[in-house]
Formats: C-alpha cells, sequence, structure tokens
C-alpha cells in the first residue's frame, strides 16, 4: 500500500474552538474554502474525542468514502445513525461532506431535535454558506471557518528556524496545505489552479445553475489581478463590457455575492473614522489564500505590498477581528480591526526604507486622534519599535504573533 508524505501538524486554534463547545447543543458547522482542511479537522477532533471521552460512542460519516454510498439519502442516513446509538453513551455524530445526502437538512434537524446526538458536520463551501445555515438548520448553529494555512502553521509544518527565509517561501508557496508535497513551484500551482478551478466550475456553477460561465471566469480574473485595490459593481461591468463580454451591475454583483459565498474572496467595506460611519461606496476584495493569485496569473511584476495586505487581512479575520478599509480627510488606512471593545488601526506596507515612502504610510496614521492602537506593518526584518506612538511591526512577527 503506497502512503502518501503528506505531514500533519495540530491545528490547535480550530481543534480548540470545537473543543470549547463539546457537549452543547449547537449544531458545530465547520466550512471554508475548498481544501482548507476541514475534513482533517474533524478526524483529529475525533481523535481528542477517543482520548479524552472512554463514554463516548463515535458515529462518523465520510462521504467521501464509497462505503457510505449507500446511505446518501436522508431515510438512509437516519436509519443507519438510529442503529448505531447507544442509550448510556456520549453520542457524537460527526458527518464529513454533508450535501452529498440528499435533503441532509431534515434529517440533521430531527438528530437535533432528538436531543440525542453531539453534531459536527462538514460540507462544500458553496452548499454549506453561512447565509444559508440559519435558513437550513432549525436549532442553533455554531460556525469554526477554517482558513488555510496560516504563516504560524506553514513555519510549524516545515520546522523552519530561520523565519525570514521560510517567511520568502510562505509569500510564494501560500497556505493550500496540499501543494506542499508537490516538488517544483509548477507542479505546487497546478494544484492550487485545480482547487480554484474547481471551486468555481464545479461547485459555484452547480450551486447557482450558471449558464455564463465565461464571464463568471473573466470576473475571477479581474478579481484575481485587483486584490487590495478599491473596486465597484459599477467599474467590473464597464470594464468586462468594454473588454466584449457584455453584463451589467446587477450580475456582477450577484456573481461577486457567489464568490465570497464559497470563501474564495472576503469582502471589506469602506469605514468612515472621523463620521463613524460605514460607506456605501468601493469595497475591497481579498483572496482566501493569495497563492491562487500566482497560480493562475503568474508570479511576473509581482506586487509584494498588494501581496503582504492580503495576508494581513486573511489573518485578522483568522484572529477574529471585524475588518473595515478606513477613510479619513481623504486619506487611505488599509485597515480597521474590531473586535469587542478593541480596535487597531493598521497600515501595511512592502519596503519603508526610504523616508519618503515611510512618511506616506505613518501620515494617515498620525491624523487620527483617538487613543487607539496604531500599526505600520512592513518588511522590516528588525524588532519592533515606536514612531510617534505607532508600532512598526515586521510582518513575520506580525503574522506569527510576536509582535
Amino acid at each position: 500500500m503506497y502512503t502518501f508524505l503528506m505531514k500533519l501538524i495540530e491545528r490547535e486554534f480550530y481543534l480548540e474552538k470545537l473543543k470549547s463547545v463539546t457537549g452543547t447543543p449547537d449544531i458545530k458547522v465547520i466550512t471554508g474554502v475548498r481544501r482548507s482542511g476541514k475534513s482533517k479537522l474533524m478526524d483529529a477532533f475525533i481523535e481528542w474525542i477517543k482520548e479524552t471521552d472512554n463514554n463516548a460512542n463515535i458515529i462518523h460519516i465520510n462521504y467521501n468514502l464509497f462505503e457510505f454510498d449507500s446511505i446518501k439519502t436522508a431515510s438512509a442516513l437516519n436509519s443507519y445513525v438510529e442503529e448505531r446509538y447507544l442509550s448510556k453513551k456520549n453520542n457524537f455524530l460527526l458527518i464529513d461532506e454533508v450535501q452529498l445526502c440528499s435533503d441532509f437538512e431534515k434529517v440533521i434537524n430531527s438528530f437535533h431535535a432528538s436531543e440525542k446526538y453531539d453534531i459536527y458536520i462538514t460540507g462544500s463551501n458553496a452548499f454549506l454558506l453561512s447565509s444559508d445555515l440559519a435558513t437550513l438548520f432549525t436549532g442553533r448553529v455554531f460556525q469554526v471557518l477554517v482558513f488555510p494555512f496560516s504563516f504560524y502553521e506553514y513555519q510549524k509544518y516545515f520546522a523552519t528556524s530561520n523565519i525570514e527565509e521560510a517567511f520568502d517561501s510562505f509569500v510564494k508557496e501560500g497556505g493550500m496545505a496540499g501543494s506542499f508535497v508537490y516538488k517544483s513551484p509548477e507542479e505546487k500551482y497546478s494544484y492550487i489552479k485545480d482547487v480554484f478551478n474547481t471551486l468555481i466550475t464545479r461547485d459555484i456553477v452547480q450551486k447557482y445553475k450558471i449558464k455564463n460561465e465565461l464571464l463568471l471566469n473573466k470576473l475571477n480574473d479581474f478579481m484575481l489581478d485587483n486584490i487590495s485595490s478599491e473596486v465597484s459593481v459599477r467599474k467590473i461591468a464597464d470594464t468586462l463590457t468594454s473588454n466584449q463580454e457584455k453584463t451589467n451591475d446587477k450580475t456582477i454583483g450577484s456573481y461577486l455575492n457567489y464568490l465570497c459565498n464559497a470563501y474564495a474572496f472576503y469582502k471589506v467595506r469602506r469605514y468612515d473614522i472621523r463620521g463613524k460611519k460605514y460607506l456605501a461606496s468601493q469595497d475591497k476584495y481579498y483572496l482566501a489564500d493569495h497563492s491562487f493569485h500566482y497560480a493562475i496569473l503568474g508570479t511576473k511584476n509581482m506586487d509584494y505590498g498588494r501581496v503582504y495586505e492580503n495576508m494581513v487581512c486573511i489573518e485578522l479575520l483568522r484572529r477574529g477581528y471585524e475588518v473595515y478599509t478606513g477613510v479619513l480627510y481623504k486619506k487611505e488606512i488599509d485597515f480597521v480591526a474590531i473586535k469587542q471593545s478593541e480596535k487597531i488601526y493598521i497600515q501595511v506596507s512592502d519596503d519603508i526604507s526610504s523616508p519618503e515612502t515611510f512618511e506616506r504610510e505613518v501620515s494617515p496614521l498620525l491624523s487620527i486622534k483617538d487613543a487607539y492602537p496604531k500599526v505600520l506593518i512592513a518588511r522590516t526584518r528588525h524588532e519592533k519599535y515606536l514612531h510617534e506612538g505607532i508600532s512598526i511591526i515586521n510582518i513575520a512577527d506580525f503574522l506569527l504573533n510576536k509582535e
């Protein structure tokens, strides 16, 4: 038997979330972009249950495996699970790729109503959307959103002690762990490109019954080429129309929502810092993993500043912040990150070694007069230091949470 050389690391951040809700009546839903490690997370959680609960009865169904092909209807799934229920045990029900069972929501709601099972499910990103969960399930849902590998996890996976070299590699390779087993950059990017194309052609097209797949692909290329840039639905529609692809605002707006619903992109709204209100104009969109950009569009003319901005945005979302792009006196602040009573103003840059660039980056932060922390993240390769109250942090240290 051939064993793949894929190395596994414990994803403590997500595992701790699952542990914290063990035994609650919620339906726990593990979601995230395709191939971000949802099934492996569930496997690790099952091992933790086995190690910590001697009274556990684990019912695990993985619809990726052919052995479960005969129970892909609601009634068959119901019979399979009920036959394995043990009344004097702690019954854990864990289902991978639940959307492959027809009418899955009916049987999951029935299991939840019976109050006999601690329920955990994963599903295809396009078929188990955040926006759908409240409609699909009658019980309370606890969502665990799984991102591709962070830089911390990447560095842990490759066990390298040279942080700056590891960061250089991470910038180019990204966090799609399935690509790590391939040796050459071409093979890695081929894998990543296939993942992204499957996300669009199989998941989104199938879910929303899209007829104009060419338009979706052209929109996708436009968005990949404009990560970290302000865009509007009208601007995109006008651009694509000028390129002989006739479309309109409504269609583009719908397609953008589909891409965000599938966790391919994350939309960041604009926030007026002085007026303390959200702005309805142009938004920014960030990729779930920056490697998609390279895999599909190539690595020529790399704009490291925009890639770094994308990396910081995803890291903030991973850490549970609400993220906005800030506007103050017509000056742009890359991110306003909010978590409960905490607020942080953040600028992201590639190289701040020249006085002109440094001044340009700190100027918007210095114009903010409230007492919340202000941070400039850049590739400094130095330890954190302060400039007029602004923390200057090396991006590798920020991503490792060492700042």
